[in-house]
């Protein structure tokens, strides 16, 4: 028996890396998983329907309960058809882990419109259209008297909490996932749905290149990069204990586990009366020297 024993979840882009470890986590633990993954290159080109379908074997062979899935996340009838292979096969759904995206890096003077709107639309639209077909069905229990225990797991990025160099369209599509990420929490919340998002350091195909040169430390004595290290504080969020843990952001990375400390309100001055150009200089630098400096932007020294 796991924590997520009985529990039914979708995980997007679960055929390799990070996905692959949360289905099979979430197996161990109990759940009945719908795979998706349209097995595209790491640039989002091309098409493998096969590659969910491992991840689907390797459950089965555990003695779990999983199916796949091949549609785009990131289209609308294609969201609504995950969560609908959810309900067909499962009779129902608790937990939808956003994993799904793709990278394709360039410093903001070289990124094409084509290369921003790709990247945008498979992470930021991707995790709200599934987000947006779940919710409706949580919705509508609550409305017909039988209220959600629900979850949703979304993945943004230290990209998108600090931003990294050469990763304008994924640091900004990531940082806009962590702000859909409280938002889901506090209007979800009326019908039993939690929401919360990972900001997890991880050896995937997104990041082997980026980070070639810090992947593990041969100190630690297991593998920091490796992504089953982050997948159990997915299951835990998706088990029923973690019904009062929403809008939070966590990092992770090896054993290390932290809970992101986001904006605040800071210090202010308030001259009662509209502010002359001129002037703003010391007051802003006043301001500035109250607050703490944020820390840097990866990529930056």
């Amino acid at each position: 028996m796991g924590i997520c024993e009985g529990r039914i979840a979708i995980v997007t882009g679960a055929g390799r890396g990070l996905g692959r470890a949360h289905a099979l986590e979430l197996a161990r633990q109990g759940a009945r998983v719908v795979v998706n993954d349209l097995g595209v290159e790491l640039d989002g080109t091309g098409r493998d329907a096969a590659t969910a379908q491992v991840v689907v074997d390797e459950i089965r062979a555990l003695g779990g309960e999983a199916v796949a899935n091949g549609d785009d996340v990131a289209d609308w009838n294609g969201a609504a058809s995950i969560v609908r292979r959810a309900l067909d096969s499962f009779g129902g759904l608790d937990v939808l882990v956003n994993n799904a995206g793709f990278v394709r890096d360039r410093m903001v003077v070289s990124t094409t419109e084509a290369e921003w709107d790709a990247v945008v639309r498979v992470h930021l639209k991707g995790h709200f259209a599934t987000t947006r077909a779940a919710s409706a069905y949580w919705r509508d229990r609550a409305k017909g008297g039988e209220q959600a225990d629900a979850r949703i797991v979304n993945t943004s990025s230290g990209a998108g909490l600090l931003g990294s160099v050469g990763q304008g369209a994924y640091s900004a599509a990531k940082a806009g996932i962590a702000a859909l990420t409280l938002i889901e929490a506090a209007e979800l919340a009326r019908y039993g749905v939690t929401a919360n998002a990972l900001a997890p350091s991880a050896r995937t195909r997104m990041t082997e290149e980026v980070f070639a040169d810090t992947m593990a430390r041969p100190d630690a004595g297991f593998d920091t990069m490796d992504p089953a290290n982050v997948s159990p504080l997915v299951a835990w969020l998706a088990s029923t204990d973690s019904a009062d843990v929403t809008g939070r952001v966590f990092e992770l990375e090896g054993g290390q586990l932290s809970v992101a400390d986001g904006w605040h309100h800071g210090p202010s001055r308030d001259k009662g009366d509209r502010w002359d150009a001129a002037e703003l200089g010391p007051v802003v630098r006043a301001l500035l020297g109250d607050v703490r400096a944020p820390d840097p932007v990866y990529g930056t020294t």
